[in-house]
């Protein structure tokens, strides 16, 4: 890439229209001397014509699988630009976002995908979750999910994306963890390059569409096991996972299935601190709102 690259943005939606506009005036109003395009792509709802504005912002339908998964897939094939974005309706852009990592992406020859850290917004409250390093390889992404690697703040190169990591997965279980499973995809052919500043603001709390589908979770979570081995390969990474299926299975009421799994998750790694919340949860202590909202308070999730 030389100069400043087009860059196209992927807005999935669904029925969140005041958020969704908050977040398209955001990637519009960025500080960059580039060619800025949006697609905002409705999934299982109508389409707003009001918000198109030429070939600036473009809006559709979800052409492909129901799910967000599909509705991002339908947004890169609306776009002919150098690079692609994504950007979830209900977070907000700051201003430099698209500058920095367009700067840090050239000066790594052979970069295809970039990251940033984000601002977790929870009851008013902001926490900065940042990677501290510059770079992010697939060793990391399989040792910890790192809740900043997140699909709002992805910047890849259209023809990487076409023709190399792939596109959005459309068959993990109701879309779920599609964004970690395409940076493990990239991260394997090149390091991802990360701006380590809080350049996206991310808010947590009932607005999510994703905040109570616990069996989805757990069936998304099932499939990322099964198509990537090496995070069984992972001690750390492998009772991550097997502790959050635990805390799943308890919202659910699944006592058995959640002791299961969180002994499991012991049996990798005795210090996997999910573990504790998962069984406290699974006889009845503690609901499992209660303390989601608990950990959201600092920052962080389950």
């Amino acid at each position: 890439m030389t100069g400043w690259p087009s860059v196209g943005v992927v807005l999935p939606t669904h029925d969140r229209p005041g958020p969704l506009r908050t977040a398209l005036a955001a990637v519009l109003a960025q500080d960059y001397p580039g060619q800025i395009s949006a697609v905002v792509v409705y999934d299982r709802a109508e389409p707003d014509p009001r918000l198109a504005d030429g070939d600036r912002v473009r809006v559709a339908a979800n052409a492909r699988t129901p799910g967000l998964a599909g509705a991002r897939n339908t947004g890169i094939g609306l776009l002919d630009t150098d690079l692609v974005a994504f950007c979830d309706d209900d977070d907000e852009w700051l201003p430099r976002k698209l500058r920095v990592q367009v700067e840090a992406l050239q000066a790594r020859p052979g970069a295809e995908f970039a990251t940033c850290g984000i601002m977790v917004e929870f009851d008013g409250a902001g926490h900065p979750r940042l990677a501290g390093r510059d770079e992010i390889t697939h060793a990391d992404l399989v040792r910890s999910r790192m809740v900043m690697v997140h699909s709002s703040t992805y910047l890849v190169d259209a023809g990487a994306l076409a023709g190399g990591i792939g596109l959005v997965d459309e068959t993990i279980p109701d879309s779920q963890n599609e964004d970690w499973d395409l940076a493990l995809r990239a991260a394997r052919r090149h390091p991802l390059v990360n701006v380590d500043q809080p350049l996206v603001r991310v808010v947590w709390g009932a607005s999510s569409h994703y905040a109570q589908q616990w069996q989805a979770k757990a069936d998304s979570l099932r499939w990322m096991l099964a198509h990537h081995p090496e995070l069984v390969g992972s001690p750390p990474g492998a009772a991550r996972i097997y502790a959050q299926l635990a805390f799943a299975y308890a919202c659910l009421g699944r006592r058995g299935q959640a002791c299961r799994w969180a002994w499991r998750a012991l049996r990798s790694n005795w210090h996997e601190r999910r573990v504790p919340f998962a069984l406290a949860v699974a006889v009845g202590i503690v609901p499992g709102e209660v303390v989601l909202r608990r950990l959201h308070a600092h920052g962080h999730g389950i």
